[in-house]
């Protein structure tokens, strides 16, 4: 990347392995899996029973008293978003609004936001009784949704479901006035989200930034999408530990969850002058968009995947056998897997044999939107840890992978990190991350403080 140098000081997730980024980082090196039996609704009728729920929480732990009132115009996608924001902001040190009135330490003007975010799809019960006023004969009439139905929704319903609220409820929670967006990529939002707010840092426009991706795929109306178009696993519903198979021969689908995973990004000597922990530096990003001609999967050469991913390592300035890590998305759908093993090995060339491929979709689900920010925190630790997690179920590797999936953990120094993710609809995302090697941009040493 270009312009002023960007880090990592601060780290939140909630996840089906826990309400911590700390707990997602112990579950991923444990092999922990946290997909299990669908609690959130009934899933009879489903073909496939599982997924990958967050702990419980209550939201207004994490909303200052002040705000407390909007909790009503939160959905889920929402609350996630507000609990991994909030363990960002209070882990990397910096003060806002949210957490301490009087000791403010960065300018709400200096500070961005770029949240990814999914189809947040409504409560069928909010829904119920609207559309019961909408029967006709046993049947949905649309001229009585529009007179009578929606008479039955309160006003600003709607309110709960936009999918730039995430980033308006933090923004605001924060008191954050500087640079705002909201990425509606699927899978790819997170890493896309990220990569954005790197570059309006990079670029001078501000000195931190809120940035991930959120989104509760748990829900009746999503869930029952993905088992029609037959990405979700059902072979395994009596087996939730061993469902999600990424790159294995035997991978019969993806597991789907919910999730959320915020980073604070820095300019480099804001960190350095508050003597901030630096988990890892962003030096390179990249994305593509290549459709396939069958919208539900991958194209099988991995066209799309393997431009993002080049293109990352050229504005990082590296090589592929420079790499020490790769988390990539992923998903137990064997023909995308195969798609994006393909692209990474074009790119990698003689060096697949060396680096490390760490999945984590068979630990923590398909998230959507939070599923590349949660890839990214974990390349984040295990950049600063010098330690890689082993990968769960994948015994077999599937026939044309040569990926060097990890079998154990491994400990060694990860100076550069790859994380890609693509979606159905061709969007494709790659980012590097870099150890981070204690200089500040006048070449002098820094006394790092950890």
């Amino acid at each position: 990347m270009k312009g002023r140098r960007v880090v990592i000081t601060g780290l939140g997730a909630i996840s089906p392995l826990g309400l911590t980024a700390d707990d997602l980082w112990s579950g991923l090196m444990s092999a922990r899996c946290g997909i299990d039996f669908i609690k959130a609704f009934d899933p009879a009728g489903f073909s496939c029973k599982l997924a990958g729920e967050a702990p419980e929480f209550k939201v207004q732990k994490y909303v200052p008293k002040s705000y407390r009132k909007a909790v009503k115009l939160m959905s889920r996608d929402i609350e996630l978003s507000v609990v991994a924001a909030d363990e960002a902001v209070r882990s990397s040190g910096l003060v806002t609004k949210a957490t301490e009135q009087a000791g403010v330490n960065i300018s709400p003007w200096r500070m961005a936001i770029n949240l990814g975010a999914g189809v947040i799809s409504c409560d069928l019960v909010e829904l119920a009784f609207a559309v019961a006023k909408s029967i006709t004969d046993g049947r949905f009439d649309i001229h009585k949704w529009g007179s009578d139905g929606l008479e039955n929704l309160t006003p600003i319903w709607l309110l709960k479901y936009l999918p730039n609220m995430p980033a308006c409820h933090v923004g605001i929670i924060h008191d954050i006035q500087g640079p705002s967006n909201t990425l509606t990529c699927g899978e790819a939002s997170g890493h896309l989200a990220i990569s954005e707010a790197a570059e309006i840092i990079s670029r001078g426009d501000a000195d931190a930034a809120l940035a991930g991706g959120c989104e509760a795929k748990v829900n009746p109306i999503i869930m029952l999408r993905q088992c029609l178009l037959k990405r979700a696993t059902s072979p395994s519903n009596d087996n939730p530990d061993a469902a999600c198979r990424p790159f294995d021969a035997n991978a019969q689908g993806c597991v789907f969850g919910e999730g959320a995973g915020v980073v604070v990004l820095e300019e480099l000597d804001s960190a350095v002058g508050r003597g901030a922990k630096i988990y890892a530096e962003v030096v390179g990003t990249g994305s593509s968009n290549n459709l396939s001609g069958a919208y539900e999967h991958q194209e099988a050469s991995g066209a799309g995947i393997q431009i993002a991913i080049e293109t990352a390592l050229a504005d990082a300035g590296i090589s592929p056998a420079q790499l020490d890590l790769i988390i990539p998305h992923g998903t137990g759908i064997l023909a995308d897997d195969l798609a994006e093993a393909t692209a990474i090995q074009k790119v990698l060339g003689p060096a697949i044999r060396d680096v490390p491929v760490w999945p984590t979709k068979s630990m923590l689900s398909n998230t959507g939107a939070a599923s590349g920010a949660l890839d990214l925190i974990a390349a984040a630790r295990a950049v600063d840890e010098g330690k890689i997690g082993a990968a769960k179920n994948c015994d077999n590797k599937a026939p044309g992978c040569e990926l060097n999936i990890t079998e154990q953990i491994l400990e060694k120094d990860i100076r550069f990190a790859l994380c890609c993710s693509y979606t159905f609809g061709g969007q494709t995302a790659a980012v590097v991350l870099k150890s981070f090697d204690g200089f500040a941009p006048n070449n002098q040493k820094v006394n790092m403080l950890y």
